[in-house]
């Protein structure tokens, strides 16, 4: 991929970063973080692009596929690892208890994006994007037409959005009342759950972050706005749905519906995996603001 510009960056601590890649910090290591990390190892460096190291919650699970001089055992010595972004694959947690202080010295892209639903939380970080100069990037993920959205809205055309999403039930991880009605859908579909997104992203952090990167390309409607439809299906044993629809003035409307292979019982679809490097190789720095890569 060609057109990176580098440029020599002080770090917290007032060292210069030397002159070529973007170095790479990736937060979890499940599927998401390993197929990451992979592509980085492989691919990596014909995009401009190096691993600056791995962390995970359980660091057993490194040994043997992450090297261990890349292995970061405490995420708090982040800053010593001097990533240009850092990218959370983990849970929407890290972006609250960390996100501040990644944002401080590096872009950081949120791959949990649930994460923002928390008023407090998404403030804190934009405002840290602001104030440091760098990046707050939202993945598109399984959100087709995310920049098209974001058109909209910046041509102050969109009125309503809705982002239905349907899995086979073996596909979620619930708890709690949305817990007990999955169970209820093993024979028949069942909708789960209709109204603003942010009272759905609490309840399902792990499944609904397509629904958080919509709000997050959509801010005239934002958590509150955006409605968010959760349907669990049966009859969808080998891949997931994502519907959009838009409506703006003078009876305009637009709909997609995308179909994610996915394998029996999986969180994450398939082509959602290649979306997200996608996404990373757009992470260039684009400056103090929210940016939908």
């Amino acid at each position: 991929m060609s057109g990176f510009l580098f440029t020599s960056v002080k770090t917290a601590g007032g060292m210069s970063k030397s002159q070529g890649r973007r170095r790479v910090g990736i937060v979890g290591y499940g599927h998401l973080g390993q197929y990451l990390v992979q592509q980085l190892q492989k691919d990596g460096s014909q995009h401009g692009l190096e691993l600056a190291f791995v962390w995970n919650r359980d660091a057993s699970k490194l040994e043997g596929t992450v090297p261990a001089e890349l292995q970061l055992g405490d995420l708090t010595d982040f800053l010593e690892r001097r990533a240009d972004i850092i990218v959370e694959v983990a849970h929407p947690c890290i972006a609250q208890d960390h996100g501040e202080s990644f944002l401080k010295a590096a872009d950081f892209m949120v791959g949990s994006p649930t994460a923002l639903a928390d008023f407090g939380t998404e403030l804190k970080l934009r405002e840290a994007a602001r104030q440091a100069g760098h990046t707050l990037y939202i993945p598109s993920g399984a959100l087709w037409g995310g920049q098209d959205i974001q058109r909209l809205h910046d041509g102050g055309m969109l009125q309503a959005l809705t982002v239905t999403m349907v899995k086979h039930p073996d596909s979620f991880r619930l708890g709690g009342h949305l817990g007990e009605l999955v169970q209820g859908a093993q024979q028949e579909r069942k909708v789960l759950y209709y109204g603003p997104v942010r009272g759905l992203c609490p309840l399902a952090p792990n499944n609904v972050n397509t629904m958080a990167a919509a709000c997050m390309a959509a801010p005239s409607l934002g958590f509150d706005g955006v409605k968010g439809c959760l349907v669990a299906d049966p009859n969808l044993p080998d891949y997931h749905v994502v519907e959009i629809e838009a409506t703006g003035p003078g009876g305009f409307s637009v709909s997609t519906r995308r179909k994610n292979p996915a394998a029996c019982g999986a969180v994450t679809g398939a082509a959602t995996f290649v979306a997200f490097w996608s996404s990373l190789l757009v992470c260039q720095g684009h400056g103090g603001r929210v940016y939908l890569c």
